[in-house]
């Protein structure tokens, strides 16, 4: 192999920006769920088709990216946790995606307030993806899940927006 080519070819894959997500892609990683929401601010009216109206959906979210680095409030037990827990992980992770309640709130959160009004929950589920991204200390187990490494934490963030994604429309 030529070794100019090879370098410049690196270089230019770790330079060029990631291709735009088109409408209706599920995202696939977090930088995908960041282009995603720079997509809903230009989407015109984007709305949630399910039980919860888009700002409340974007908080959840937010929150549950939070809760991985400051604490879940009412986890499961540590048996569910290592046990059903762990196997729904492992069959989602097996899938390549995770389905749930989309209207089932974290245990003990903090209520969902931000209703319709999606923008600022939209800028707070942003930079709950960049604290997540550059946080480099422990991370608190998931509430069902247990204990998870920080790329397994990306991919259950991502399958979850990714799920929520099925009720959402861009306008």
């Amino acid at each position: 192999m030529k070794r100019r080519p090879f370098v410049i070819a690196l270089a230019t894959s770790v330079v060029a920006p990631a291709p735009a997500l088109a409408a209706g892609d599920k995202v696939a990683d977090l930088g995908d769920a960041q282009r995603w929401l720079d997509r809903l601010r230009t989407a015109g009216e984007p709305r949630s088709t399910g039980a919860w109206p888009l700002g409340s959906v974007l908080e959840h979210l937010a929150q549950s990216i939070e809760m991985s680095i400051d604490g879940f409030p009412q986890p499961k037990g540590a048996l569910f946790q290592q046990t059903v827990g762990s196997a729904a992980f492992a069959f989602f992770r097996w899938r390549g995606r995770m389905s749930h309640g989309l209207d089932e709130p974290i245990p003990g959160a903090p209520a969902l307030t931000a209703g319709p009004a999606w923008q600022p929950a939209a800028a707070r589920l942003q930079a709950a993806i960049q604290r997540f991204e550059q946080h480099r200390g422990p991370l608190r187990p998931h509430f069902a899940y247990g204990a998870l490494s920080k790329p397994e934490f990306a991919l259950a963030h991502t399958f979850h927006i990714a799920n929520h994604q099925d009720e959402i429309r861009l306008a």
